[in-house]
C-alpha cells in the first residue's frame, strides 16, 4: 500500500509541473529515505486521487511504523517534509517566475500561486472547510468567513514545545529564513515554502502567498529585514512601488500600533491579492482637496470606518499628501471627539493604508485609526465592544477593515447549536456554549420566527450585520452628522 503511494506522489508531481519525467527514480528514492524504507518494488502503474488521500496513506504508514508521532502537528511537519522533497530548488522557482513576469505580470503571479498550492504549501482541501458567505448591507456586501483552515492547537504538541529547548530561529514566521525550514513543534515547515524577492523604495523585499489564503491570491509581502512594523512615508512609496510592478493586484498595511495592528507588529509586511472588497467598491459621499495639491482628487469614503480616498496619476503627489495627512493624524487631537494624539506618553494615532491601482490612476486608501482604551473600553474604544464580543473580540486589523470578517473556528459548531436551540425555543442561558449569545438572540426573536429551514440562513445574515456594527465600532468618525463634521475638522487642519 505505501508503495502504491509513494508512486501516487510522484506521479502527481511530475503531473502538477513539480518533477520531469527524469527525475521520478531519485524522487522516490527521497520518499523512501524519509520514511525509512529500505526496500522498493514499484506498483503496475500509478493512481489519480486527490494529493490529501496519496498523503494521508503515508502519513498513515509513518505513524504505523514508528517514523513519527500521531497527532495534527507531527503530521503536518511529516507531510511537508515530503512535499518539500519534491518541490523545486528556490533557484528555480525564482527562475521560471521571472522567465514569465518578463511576458506579463499576471503569467507570473498565475504560475506562482498554482505552484504554491501544487505543492500544498497552500492547502487547498482545508482552505475549502472554510464558511463563507456574503450580507448586504448599508455600506454594501460584507464578506464573512469562518476560518477553519488553521489546524486547531493540538494538546501533544503544545506539551512537546513547553518541553522543547527554546529557538530564536527563524525570529517569526514571516521571515525569509522559513523557506526550507524543517519547523517544530511550535514553528510551522516550511520545506515545500518558495519566496520571490522584489524591491520597492530600493530596499530587498520578498513575496510570497499566504497558507491560509482569506481571499484570492492573497499574498504577503515582506521585509527582507526582521524589523518592526511602522507606518511612514517610505510605506506609502513601498506600497505604490509594489503596485507598479504588479498593477493587478492591490496591496495593504496593518496599523503599526497595538489593538488597532495585525497579530505580527514584529516584522514589517504588507498583505495584497487579486480581491475587490466592499471598501473598494465603497463610493466617495463627499469630496475634499487639500492646500497645494489641488491635482489629487480626494474624498471622504462612504464606510463605518474613517477612510480618506486619495486618486492621482502621478504617484509621487500620492506619497506626499499621504505623508502630509500621516503626519497631521498622528499629532491630532479634537477631545470634543474624543481623540487623542497621546495620553501619558502613548501614541494613539496612526493609518491603516491601501493602495491599488483603478482606471489608469494610482488610489490610496488612507483609514485612520485610534487604540486608545478607557474603563469602560479596556480593549478599546474604537474596537468591537463589549456586546460584541460573542461574535468578534479579535483585532480589526487590514482585512477586516477592507470588509472581510474573519470569525473564530469556534462560531461553526456554537452557530449550528444555536440554530437548533433556538427551534427548539431552549433557554440558552442555562447553555454554558450558547449563553454568551443569550442577549443577541432574545433581540433575534422579536424579529423572527424561527423553523429548521431558515434558522440558520438568519443566523449567517445577522452575524454578517454584527460585522458590519464591529466596523462602525472600529470608526474614529462615526457615520452621523456629528462624527462627519468632526471628520471635515480633521481634514481642514491639514495644512
Amino acid at each position: 500500500m505505501v508503495n502504491q503511494a509513494i508512486v501516487d506522489l510522484i506521479s502527481y508531481a511530475v503531473h502538477a509541473g513539480l518533477l520531469e519525467e527524469d527525475d521520478r527514480i531519485w524522487a522516490v528514492n527521497r520518499i523512501l529515505d524519509a520514511l525509512r524504507i529500505s526496500d522498493w518494488e514499484e506498483p503496475a502503474q500509478a493512481v489519480e486521487r486527490p494529493l490529501e488521500d496519496i498523503l494521508k496513506d503515508l502519513l498513515d504508514f509513518a505513524v504505523e511504523h514508528g517514523v513519527i508521532e500521531d497527532g495534527v502537528t507531527s503530521r503536518d511537519l511529516f507531510d511537508t517534509e515530503l512535499m518539500g522533497r519534491i518541490t523545486p530548488r528556490p533557484s528555480q522557482v525564482r527562475r521560471e517566475f521571472f522567465q514569465r513576469y518578463a511576458e506579463s505580470p499576471e503569467k507570473a503571479t498565475d504560475w506562482y500561486y498554482q505552484l504554491s498550492q501544487n505543492t500544498d504549501y497552500i492547502r487547498r482541501y482545508r482552505i475549502k472547510r472554510d464558511m463563507k458567505w456574503v450580507t448586504p448591507t448599508e455600506y454594501g456586501d460584507l464578506d464573512i468567513t469562518i476560518n477553519l483552515s488553521k489546524p486547531e492547537k493540538d494538546p501533544r504538541a503544545i506539551a512537546a514545545a513547553k518541553s522543547a529547548p527554546q529557538s530564536g530561529y527563524p525570529k517569526c514566521q514571516l521571515c525569509r529564513e522559513n523557506e526550507g525550514y524543517a519547523g517544530r513543534m511550535n514553528h510551522p515547515a516550511r520545506q515545500n515554502h518558495r519566496i520571490i524577492p522584489i524591491t520597492i523604495d530600493g530596499c530587498d523585499w520578498f513575496f510570497q502567498y499566504s497558507p491560509y489564503v482569506y481571499y484570492n491570491e492573497h499574498c504577503i509581502v515582506f521585509n527582507g529585514a526582521h524589523v518592526p512594523m511602522k507606518i511612514n512615508r517610505s510605506t506609502f512609496r513601498k506600497q505604490l512601488d509594489f503596485i507598479k510592478q504588479f498593477p493587478h493586484y492591490f496591496v495593504g498595511s496593518n496599523a503599526d500600533l497595538p489593538i488597532v495592528g495585525g497579530s505580527i507588529l514584529s516584522h514589517d509586511h504588507f498583505q495584497g491579492g487579486r480581491y475587490t472588497f466592499a471598501m473598494e467598491k465603497a463610493p466617495v459621499e463627499k469630496m475634499v482637496s487639500f492646500p497645494g495639491y489641488e491635482d489629487v482628487e480626494a474624498g471622504i469614503v462612504k464606510w463605518p470606518m474613517s477612510v480618506i480616498r486619495l486618486r492621482c496619476a502621478d504617484d509621487e503627489r500620492l506619497v506626499e499628501l499621504a505623508d502630509k495627512i500621516l503626519l497631521a493624524w498622528r499629532g491630532y487631537t479634537d477631545q470634543a471627539a474624543f481623540i487623542f494624539a497621546e495620553t501619558d506618553g502613548e501614541p494613539h494615532n496612526t493609518i491603516t493604508p491601501i493602495a491599488r491601482m483603478r482606471d489608469g490612476k494610482y488610489e490610496l486608501d488612507l483609514v485612520l485609526r485610534n487604540n486608545i482604551t478607557t474603563e469602560e473600553y479596556p480593549l478599546g474604544v474604537y474596537h468591537p465592544h463589549q456586546e460584541l464580543h460573542h461574535i468578534k473580540k479579535e483585532n480589526i486589523g487590514l482585512i477586516e477593515v477592507m470588509g472581510l470578517a474573519v470569525l473564530p473556528a469556534r462560531l461553526k459548531g456554537e452557530l449550528a447549536a444555536l440554530a437548533d436551540a433556538l427551534v427548539e425555543g431552549r433557554d440558552l442561558r442555562t447553555d454554558e456554549e450558547l449563553e454568551k449569545h443569550a442577549d443577541w438572540a432574545e433581540e433575534l426573536k422579536t424579529r423572527y420566527t424561527f423553523t429548521r429551514d431558515n434558522a440558520m440562513d438568519i443566523l449567517q445574515q445577522e452575524v454578517g450585520k454584527v460585522f458590519a456594527t464591529v466596523l462602525e465600532h472600529a470608526g474614529v468618525y462615526k457615520c452621523t452628522d456629528e462624527g462627519r463634521a468632526a471628520f471635515l475638522r480633521f481634514v481642514e487642519s491639514v495644512r
